[in-house]
């Protein structure tokens, strides 16, 4: 990289210490800010749980609004502040940062700021990097609610290169963040477009599912799902119920809820989750199964092909979801599915129309796996260069 090879040429014999956050800085906790207080319009504020829900958006954008009266009251955030939010409920939340470019905002009790001299994305950057997550683990406390104090946030040891050279130090600093926030703006922009695309081949889907599972009147035969399949009520299983192996428990939902070593369904099953969240909800499964709360339509071979059966119903699934019953935990029953009209064309025709769907399944679904994948990728590019970037020398507090 060009990049690293300019910075490499920049870090060319100079000094790096490694210093306590309390010795470049202060830590400056907000007072009073509820959500409550916010208002339409007036002075800008933040809230420190704003800082987990908007983190990685410009910070040159204005939250929210507090009163100029209220205001008046509260301690303030100013351009080039540090924003933290110092309790979470997991340690790997705990003292996110979010490096504040706006102007001047009013901050939360449950937040504090720090202020310093420093390039304020760097200092961002840093705060996400293994070698800070090392020395704040040190520092956290609480059972349920994970917190750290500024008192043991100030004893972090950060790298400052040129320390007595303030100038040529924030040259550095800028050159670093350049480098890590282009690598950012590829994850953002690579992500972008990757949902672009799954969102027009999902389109492009529904389409030719619409067009290849509509019928004109007369012209094939219609039959209600009892009369061409029949049901079969899943077992129910707890997890301590379970014992180790691999064979995927399927229940109310899209996903395995857990697994086990014996199955209750081989080859292909159409399921239909039966309560809760997602009652009515189709999948198929071409692999051993555990069915617990839903329950399994097996089709008349001679008859319909299982997989064309999954895509008529699939294509219906927003009707079938109207079909749930009950305020508390909604449910779909089997007799209602018994009378359900579904189209039978020959069986030869079935596959013709099942090779096309799967076709463009196996296209959009490659797509919708890869995109966690490739973000995945672009972000551990991102912390491989952040934490390579971060190398200097470490005294001994830091490696511990």
């Amino acid at each position: 990289m060009n990049e690293l090879n300019f910075l490499e040429k920049l870090l060319d014999g100079i000094d790096v210490e490694w210093m306590s956050l309390g010795n470049i800085g202060s830590f400056i906790r907000g007072n009073g800010l509820q959500k409550k207080d916010f208002v339409e319009s007036g002075f800008p504020a933040i809230h420190y749980g704003q800082i987990y829900t908007r983190y990685g958006l410009s910070a040159d954008k204005t939250f929210t609004y507090v009163s100029p009266e209220l205001a008046n009251k509260l301690r303030k955030a100013q351009r080039n502040d540090l924003l933290l939010a110092t309790t979470s409920e997991n340690d790997e939340d705990v003292v996110k940062p979010l490096a504040w470019l706006g102007g001047e905002a009013a901050i939360s009790g449950d937040m504090m700021l720090f202020r310093h001299e420093q390039n304020v994305k760097y200092l961002a950057h840093f705060f996400q990097s293994e070698m800070f997550q090392k020395q704040k683990m040190k520092y956290i406390s609480g059972a349920k609610v994970r917190r750290v104090s500024s008192g043991d946030l100030a004893k972090i040891k950060t790298p400052i290169p040129c320390p007595n050279n303030p100038e040529k130090s924030l040259a550095i600093q800028s050159e670093i963040v350049r480098i890590l926030d282009k690598f950012t703006a590829l994850t953002a922009e690579l992500t972008a477009e990757l949902t672009a695309e799954l969102t027009m081949r999902k389109k492009q889907y529904n389409y030719y599912r619409d067009q290849l599972l509509s019928f004109k009147e007369g012209e094939v035969e219609w039959k209600t799902l009892g009369e061409v399949a029949t049901f079969r009520r899943g077992t129910a299983i707890t997890q301590k119920q379970t014992t180790p192996g691999d064979i995927p428990v399927v229940a109310n939902g899209p996903t395995p809820t857990y697994f086990h070593s014996e199955s209750n369904r081989q080859d292909e099953t159409i399921v239909i989750a039966r309560s809760g969240a997602y009652a009515g909800y189709v999948s198929f499964w071409n692999q051993p199964i555990f069915l617990t709360d839903a329950f399994s339509v097996h089709p008349n071979l001679k008859i319909v092909k299982p997989k064309f059966l999954y895509y008529v119903l699939q294509n219906k699934q927003e009707h079938i979801h109207a079909m749930k019953k009950g305020a508390g935990v909604p449910h779909v029953r089997v007799k209602e599915f018994e009378s359900y009209d579904v189209p039978i064309p020959p069986l030869a025709e079935q596959v013709r129309i099942v090779t096309i769907l799967d076709k463009f399944d196996t296209l959009t679904n490659s797509i919708t796996e890869g995109l966690p994948r490739e973000i995945e990728l672009r972000q551990k590019q991102y912390e491989y260069y952040r934490d390579m970037l971060f190398s200097f020398p470490k005294p001994d507090v830091v490696e511990a």
